[in-house]
């Protein structure tokens, strides 16, 4: 069989070059994976997108390579040899198997974390003790995916196998050596300048924000980036600094998260706050009467019902992707950007939230989660915040009732909690985190073909979880404590989305807020922007506690107090609306700035001379600032 005999040079660009053909192929494996979410409109954009690609496929490449590429340029004869060139195979494929695979999760996983993968996965799931069983799911359900990986890898094993070392032999040692430094040398320098991807004396390392400076539609973003770079850029990475866009007279005229609310409540309510997991606001058909979406079907009847004896928000937001990022955005007013805030060095200072504000008040306090405790982080969170008690799966001890993945089902784990709270003195505050509308998807068998499957997996589940809902309050609302309990309903974040208004970039962080109360006490459809940031102001709005609070966000429940906003990092960059404009923002400059009712963010407006966004961006820099300062200094109390 033909293989090709070159000199070593050769030999190292055209292995590099390989590379270089595997990830062009899992870039479009990740379109084709990905193609509902990220809209590209022809061939040609297509491959323009690929091609500054490249520049990222270059520094993460050269980065994976880097050892290779050294002991590859050494100066020595006896690396022909085939022990040496056996242990440089086995250099090479253990380092690039393990980057390239990353692409490969990012082919299912983006469409549920909506960016780029990277080491804040770790965090995800460092605290699961069912890791054996979610992979063996992800195995069984993504198969398709493991067997494009290995079929891949071979093809990538067997070119390289086609080109054999051999050493130029009619140098003498002198030059030979002469020669090997000159070009260890120029090499080196060239790879260095492909890591950093670029040359200049201003030049900075690329990172992943600079995927939005070479595209168009921030959705592009992700398509040109790539997995192992994005695990690369964000390794080990506090990305907390502080910032000095603005004096501190100048910011403190402009935001102020110190607030304080009016005593005018003589008894205390009981809150039960319910974060169902993946809710995303497109599944509810009572957010989306005025969205003119063609066909659109809800699966949520009992949330439409509710809604109607409730005050909802159909334009609120998430303020971040992941479960572990919601609750100290819902509890703390407490956003989670490039990296979950209880993954920051950070994370175990004092923390004022509703947990901190109703156990001063002397409220008993609770937090439900039907899965194995410490899933999700969320038993060392509830530590840091203060809870008097944990309920998860060891407490419901009943094996029977696990789905086989996360954890217990809702709804009896719902029905768990209510024989809980029965038994609690009132006042008491109660959150309660879901988990069956999840990937996989799956419902109990009994309820096998009762919901509507719909169009994408999400559906079925939905439908299950909005019952166990329903189920839930059908027992409760005969209860003593039901009659003063003011019930707050959100999610953490949204999941698969089948209307293409929900594809679009803002609207892929869309979901609900209901505030509900039996008396009928809050009742009707409130427009404005509304985000997780505000639950805890609002909340404290509404209970009369007068002493002062430190919140970004703002209640909803008084008007022109503070202005309405929503923020979010998106994995690449942090995206602000408010008033007529959302901003896109890298941590120093605004970069687009977009119509409000841009979702998709295609039409950036930056260097219109006739549109003024300096207040936005003002607010937005004395936002970003003040968060930081008061998360390094330890000012969260």
């Amino acid at each position: 069989m033909f293989k090709y005999k070159i000199s070593k040079y050769k030999t190292l660009l055209l292995r590099i070059s390989i590379a270089y053909l595997f990830y062009f192929i899992a870039r479009v494996l990740f379109y084709i994976y990905n193609d509902h979410i990220i809209i590209v409109e022809s061939f040609e954009e297509f491959f323009k997108l690929c091609l500054i690609g490249l520049t990222f496929d270059t520094s993460a490449i050269l980065y994976t390579n880097a050892l290779f590429i050294l002991i590859s340029l050494l100066p020595i004869k006896s690396n022909s040899s085939i022990p040496f060139q056996k242990g440089m195979f086995f250099l090479y494929f253990s380092s690039n198997i393990i980057a390239y695979s990353t692409n490969f999760f990012d082919f299912i996983y983006y469409e549920f974390s909506q960016s780029r993968l990277t080491t804040t996965v770790f965090d995800i799931v460092e605290n699961e003790t069912n890791k054996m069983d979610l992979m063996g799911s992800f195995i069984i359900d993504y198969w398709h995916v493991f067997v494009l990986f290995f079929v891949l890898v071979f093809a990538w094993i067997y070119l390289y196998n086609k080109i054999e070392f051999k050493v130029s032999s009619h140098l003498n040692k002198y030059n030979y050596y002469g020669y090997s430094i000159i070009w260890f040398l120029f090499i080196v320098f060239v790879c260095v300048i492909g890591m950093r991807g670029g040359i200049g004396n201003a030049t900075r390392p690329i990172n992943m924000v600079d995927a939005h400076r070479f595209v168009k539609k921030g959705s592009h973003a992700d398509l040109v980036l790539n997995s192992p770079f994005c695990m690369i850029r964000t390794y080990k990475k506090n990305f907390f600094q502080k910032k000095n866009f603005l004096t501190n007279s100048e910011k403190n005229s402009i935001i102020n998260p110190i607030k304080k609310f009016n005593d005018s409540i003589i008894s205390r309510p009981n809150i039960v706050l319910i974060v169902m997991e993946s809710f995303g606001r497109e599944y509810i058909g009572s957010f989306n009467k005025d969205k003119a979406i063609d066909n659109y079907i809800s699966y949520t009847p009992f949330l439409d019902s509710l809604s109607q004896h409730s005050k909802i928000f159909p334009n609120s937001f998430a303020n971040g992707r992941q479960s572990i990022e919601a609750l100290p955005s819902i509890l703390a007013s407490l956003p989670s950007f490039r990296i979950p805030f209880t993954s920051s060095p950070y994370a175990n200072q004092e923390i004022q939230s509703l947990v901190s504000v109703f156990n001063s008040l002397d409220y008993s306090t609770s937090f439900f989660h039907g899965a194995p405790n410490g899933s999700m982080g969320f038993l060392g969170l509830s530590n840091i915040l203060g809870f008097d008690n944990y309920f998860g799966k060891n407490e419901f001890n009943n094996n029977s009732l696990y789905d086989g993945y996360w954890g217990i089902w809702d709804e009896p784990f719902l029905q768990f909690m209510k024989t809980k709270i029965d038994k609690f003195e009132e006042p008491f505050f109660t959150t309660f985190f879901s988990l069956t509308s999840h990937e996989p998807f799956k419902v109990p068998l009994e309820y096998k073909d009762v919901f509507p499957v719909g169009n994408v997996q999400m559906h079925e589940v939905i439908g299950y979880s909005d019952n166990a809902l329903r189920e839930f309050f059908n027992s409760s609302k005969n209860q003593p404590w039901f009659k003063n309990t003011l019930f707050v309903i959100t999610a953490d974040h949204s999941n698969q989305f089948w209307y293409p208004f929900y594809s679009e970039g803002i609207n892929r962080f869309a979901i609900p807020i209901i505030f509900y109360h039996p008396d009928n006490s809050f009742v009707g459809v409130n427009n404005k922007l509304a985000q997780q940031l505000d639950i805890f102001p609002s909340i404290i709005d509404l209970i009369g506690y007068d002493k002062p609070i430190n919140a970004w966000g703002r209640s909803l429940f008084t008007e022109n107090l503070d202005k309405p906003f929503s923020i979010h990092f998106s994995g690449t960059v942090y995206r602000f609306s408010m008033n007529q404009f959302t901003l896109v923002f890298d941590g120093d400059n605004v970069i687009g700035v977009y119509n409000i009712d841009d979702y998709a963010l295609n039409k950036n407006l930056i260097n219109d001379d006739q549109i003024d966004y300096s207040f936005e961006e003002q607010y937005l820099k004395a936002f970003f600032q003040d968060y930081m300062e008061r998360v390094i200094d330890g000012k969260l109390n």
